[in-house]
This record gives structure tokens, sequence and C-alpha cells, in this order.
């Protein structure tokens, strides 16, 4: 239900606010997520508020939703979870709550790598096959490549030619899997927010770590929550259903690639698989970015959303 007292609380988050710098605050609800928001953090989102605001006003008039969903979504350099969490601290009036959407894929990290690979080494194969390109010997050349990790590499076609054609079969698989719904669980996300927009005073969000065994739901109590910002890479599927906004957290790959590094959360971080799946997975969200309602470069500019899906051939 409209409520004109938060409307007035919209209207002066349009005016602008100050953001001081916070350490080690909540993040999303991953276990253990924390964020950091620092000063160009801050910046970014007293930049990015206004347009959000005015985004809401041309949608709703002066009708914006008691129980409203922000869905930011960017690469893991992109710096949506300090994002979000900034803007959970800026709802000055309202209170907001940040979901991690990295609570709903199907499989735990580990078993989700093990899962990508496979699809990717088995297409590869497959491809090699329908080309006529497959021979017990490629298999002995290529086998060590697989154990060394390095079978992804396109540095290795210069050695082996036929590389190319198993690289790209396993490329094309895998874009077939990343950020669907054989990985992500939309229609669990979905029912969340239907259910929050609905007004539920409690929620039953789900909770992930990295062993099988970390699976779990956790009541949460939202009857005073005003706004849900779900802080997720594939926050801008077409998949996900039920958001009243989408932000774009816009980022470069090398940002991505750095990022992951410098968490250091998973084996391989760096090698040539997981740099191949970040090529992927960033021209897989360029693509959904053409749909969002806000795009924000990491110094706070804004990007005209028309022009970038121009620029994307949309």
């Amino acid at each position: 239900m409209f409520s004109p007292e938060k409307y007035v609380c919209w209207q002066a988050l349009q005016q602008g606010i100050t953001l001081m710098p916070l350490e080690n605050v909540q993040g999303g609800d991953m276990p253990g997520d924390t964020a950091h928001i620092s000063t160009p953090v801050c910046r970014r989102v007293e930049k990015l508020l206004p347009h959000l605001v005015t985004k809401l006003e041309e949608k709703y008039g002066t009708d914006i939703p008691a129980k409203l969903v922000i869905a930011v979504s960017g690469g893991s350099g992109s710096g949506k979870t300090s994002g979000a969490a900034a803007l959970r601290e800026a709802l000055v009036g309202l209170k907001g709550y940040v979901l991690s959407g990295d609570n709903y894929p199907r499989r735990i990290p580990q078993h989700n790598d093990e899962e990508r690979l496979t699809i990717f080494r088995s297409a590869g194969l497959k491809a090699l096959l329908a080309a006529g390109e497959y021979t017990p010997e490629r298999f002995a050349d290529l086998q060590p490549l697989q154990k060394t990790g390095i079978d992804s590499d396109p540095r290795q076609c210069a050695a082996y030619p036929w590389m190319q054609i198993y690289q790209q079969g396993g490329r094309a698989a895998l874009a077939g899997y990343l950020g669907r719904t054989a990985e992500q669980d939309y229609d669990a996300l979905n029912a969340v927010l239907a259910q929050f927009r609905a007004g539920a005073p409690v929620l039953w969000l789900k909770r992930m770590g990295r062993k099988e065994w970390e699976r779990w739901y956790e009541p949460k109590n939202f009857a005073d929550v005003d706004v849900l910002l779900l802080e997720w890479t594939h926050a801008g599927s077409a998949d996900l259903k039920n958001t009243n906004l989408k932000v774009f957290f816009n980022s470069t790959p090398e940002e991505t690639r750095a990022c992951r590094v410098a968490r250091s959360r998973d084996a391989g971080a760096d090698s040539p698989f997981v740099t191949m799946v970040l090529e992927i997975e960033q021209a897989m969200l360029n693509r959904r970015a053409c749909d969002a309602d806000l795009i924000q470069n990491r110094d706070g500019t804004m990007v005209d959303t028309a022009a970038y899906a121009a620029a994307q051939g949309r």
C-alpha cells in the first residue's frame, strides 16, 4: 500500500545526502558476508541516489510501492556488494535489507565449478567428434592439458590447431549453462521476492555455505522493511521476476578478474578456465544491462541506457 509519509522520504533522498565511510558492516546476507563502504563507494552512491529516485517517479509517479525490490547486478569487480550496502545505509527514513542472490545457485561453489568444467570438456570432445577431428592420438595430447588445467587456454591452439574446435564447442555449451536456470534457482528467489512485495511479515531465506551440509533456511522479519536490495551477478536476468527497478554496476573484465583473485576463496581463481568463464559472463552481463533501468560506472558516472544498448547491438 502506498504511504505518503514514505514518499516524503524518497523526495528528500532525491535532493541528495552525504554518506560516511564504514568498515566491516553487514554486506549481503551470505554467511559471514561483510562490506567495506569506502569513500569512493560513498561518492558513487551519492551520485546514484537522485537518479534512482527520479527513475522510480518516472515509473510510479507519487505512488511508489511501499514494498520495493531493487535489483543490483554486475560482475565480481563492479562493487555491487558494497554499493548495495551503501544504498541501504543511505535510505534515511526507510529501512532496507540486502539479500544476496549467491544463496540461490543449485550447487555449492566447488560442485558448480566441477559442473562447469564437465560441461566444457564434454562438449569440446563432442565437437571434435562431430567435426571428424577426434583421434586417439589427439586425445593423448589433450589429456595432459586437461590434467594441468590448461585445455581452455587459447594459446594451446598454436601447438594443436584442432584445439580451436574443442574450445569453441566447450565454450558454446558453457554459455548455455552460466547464469541460466540449470545453474541458478530463479524460481525459489522469485517466490521470495513475490512474498516480500505482497507484504509477508516473515520470509524464509535460503542460506548456503561452501560445504554440502551447509544449506539451511532462516526466518527473517520483513514487516518493517521498505526496500529489499537484491545484489547478485544475475540480478539483471530476464528469468528474475518481481523486481521494481534494475541497476547495473558496469565494470571491465580486468576488474572482475582482479577482484576474484583478491578474494582467493577458491582454488584456480586466476586459471585459464576461470578467465574464460568471466569473459562469457561479462558478455552475458553486457547483454542483460541493455534492459537495466540505470547503469553506472565505478567512478560514479551514469551511462545512457539507450546508447549502451546501441553499443551492444540492441
